[in-house]
């Protein structure tokens, strides 16, 4: 078997740790994210047992925090190997209190900060390593609740809805997704998204208040294909609702829109790096 060295962000709950109990399972090397101490070792522990002979480690960062993403990729690179797959899992949802504006370390709205934001800088970040290790896969965990950006209020000061916010941000992530894929066409890196399932029992889900409708583990199965199956090595710049190559929203391939959307990702990020905040 082609053992791999798979990061997930967000894997110590829901859809995080299914992932990593399914990989560890498959004798994969998992490199486990959490921003809670002791939840990350939960976990590590409880992969170790379902996996005997598992290789864990893990990378502890709060994504709210963009000096914590940077300093977490530089830990990864200086430790790593290789890295044969990213899965950009960890997530802001609705919250359970969605009228209450939230922030990030750095001042931008949570679910853009923690949705997209921090993903971009990290794969960013790990680049190197990814082409390095090519053939590399990067997976975005999306959802096909998107909602069209806003570029005149990016981090939704009017009429701010956690929900709403998390369907701007998850759609940014999608048309990041698509610019990011074109941009490493050709380095043996592929960049996909995908909405996993619908409802899935996690936290995030009911903290909202919403009932769940599937277990996590239909979220899995279509997630892992995007790392795994052989017959998507060279497919880049998709969106999959499950397991089907589907359309997004309009936004997504508007070419005017995306590049404006990076444009400020970049502007932000690079910000951030400069002041430090």
């Amino acid at each position: 078997m082609n053992r791999r060295t798979v990061l997930i962000t967000g894997a110590t709950q829901g859809l995080g740790r299914g992932l990593a109990l399914d990989l560890a399972e498959r004798g994969h090397t998992l490199l486990l994210h959490g921003r809670d101490r002791g939840r990350l070792e939960a976990v590590a522990a409880e992969v170790a047992r379902r996996a005997p002979g598992a290789t864990v480690r893990t990378y502890l960062a709060d994504l709210a925090d963009l000096d914590q993403v940077h300093a977490m990729a530089a830990r990864v690179r200086a430790a790593e190997p290789r890295l044969d797959g990213l899965v950009n899992n960890a997530v802001a949802g609705g919250g359970s209190e969605p009228l209450r504006r939230e922030f990030s370390r750095q001042g931008h709205e949570l679910r853009f900060a923690v949705n997209h934001l921090a993903p971009c800088a990290l794969v960013r970040d790990l680049l190197p390593l990814l082409t390095a290790s090519a053939p590399a896969r990067v997976v975005n965990v999306a959802s096909i609740g998107q909602e069209t950006v806003d570029f005149d209020d990016v981090m939704l000061e009017h009429g701010y809805e956690g929900l709403r916010a998390y369907c701007r941000s998850k759609l940014a992530m999608i048309m990041a997704t698509f610019e990011l894929a074109a941009e490493l066409d050709g380095t043996g890196v592929t960049v996909n998204t995908l909405h996993p399932a619908h409802l899935m029992d996690t936290e995030g889900v009911r903290a909202y208040g919403l009932t769940p409708v599937v277990a996590v583990d239909e979220g899995v199965r279509p997630t892992v294909r995007l790392l795994l199956d052989p017959d998507l090595a060279s497919v880049t710049g998709r969106y999959f609702d499950r397991f089907t190559d589907a359309r997004a929203h309009d936004q997504a391939y508007d070419p005017e829109a995306r590049a404006r959307l990076m444009r400020l990702t970049d502007e932000l990020l690079a910000r951030d790096a400069v002041t430090g905040s």
